[in-house]
């Protein structure tokens, strides 16, 4: 998805622009046939996120996945927006009555909230380094740069944090060129998006662990941000059944750094 990869789109593969709630537009793709799989990506990234495990999820599966609001090829937007009713309107607008929701970080927050609100339109969750509303994360130097970089609207700053912070397998890991290339890609987008995300207080998938009714895996890499896996035990202990599995030799950036991985455990829990 986009021509400034070295991955050729997979065969089939229609990209449309879904009209968004309340204005704008959600660049989207579709390719594959089978039981439908929406991919979520996460802040400060976009759909790219995935070239590396679409080609073998399309296999056997639907496969729909987008740019965020604000984030890739869609549209900047310029009032308050939900990304819960942003994903309703990319299901809505490819017929899809129920899906399986595969988020990373704000994507699997997105798909767990998503879940909760439209119980009867999820499958299956697969939630990949997931964050999760509802949850606080601890303060720190880290969480403290980064809340300047956002209040300040330092794009150069926050993509620094981004790679410093999230990719920490630096240059010499996989998929470091693309992951550099989203971040810079999208961190003046960010900072101009972030503004207008719509913030609800009362929306707390972490109290509500215990209604989730979808079969849930949990994943996330053992080089990732301590507090994400302090999450995933949450996760885990919290969603009836649900099974986690530690992938090695990943960040934050999981379906980049081990897609092979991904993609097997992907396709067991979606069969």
């Amino acid at each position: 998805m986009r021509s400034n990869t070295n991955r050729p789109d997979p065969p089939g593969a229609v990209e449309v622009d879904v009209p968004a709630p309340g204005g704008g537009w959600l660049r989207a793709e579709r390719s594959g046939t089978g039981s439908p799989v929406v991919l979520l990506h996460g802040a400060g990234m976009d759909a790219r996120l995935w070239n590396a495990i679409v080609p073998e999820l399309v296999r056997n599966h639907d496969v729909v996945r987008y740019d965020a609001r604000g984030l890739g090829s869609s549209s900047l937007p310029d009032r308050p927006f939900d990304d819960v009713e942003d994903l309703g309107a990319v299901l809505d607008h490819f017929g899809l009555n129920r899906a399986a929701l595969v988020g990373l970080s704000m994507g699997g927050e997105t798909a767990l909230d998503f879940a909760l609100a439209y119980p009867e339109r999820v499958s299956a969750l697969a939630l990949v380094g997931a964050s999760v509303s509802g949850h606080v994360w601890p303060e720190d130097a880290q969480s403290s740069a980064y809340a300047t970089a956002r209040r300040q609207r330092d794009a150069a700053a926050l993509a620094a944090l981004e790679l410093s912070i999230w990719a920490s397998l630096g240059r010499t890991a996989p998929g470091a060129e693309l992951i550099e290339a989203m971040v810079a890609d999208n961190a003046e987008r960010r900072v101009a998006s972030e503004p207008f995300f719509a913030h609800f207080p009362n929306r707390d998938a972490e109290s509500r662990l215990r209604d989730i009714a979808a079969p849930t895996l949990v994943v996330h890499g053992d080089h990732d941000h301590p507090e994400i896996a302090a999450i995933a035990e949450r996760l885990v202990a919290g969603i009836p059944d649900a099974c986690e599995v530690v992938v090695s030799n990943a960040d934050h950036y999981l379906p980049l750094r081990s897609p092979q991985q991904l993609v097997e455990l992907l396709l067991s829990h979606l069969a």
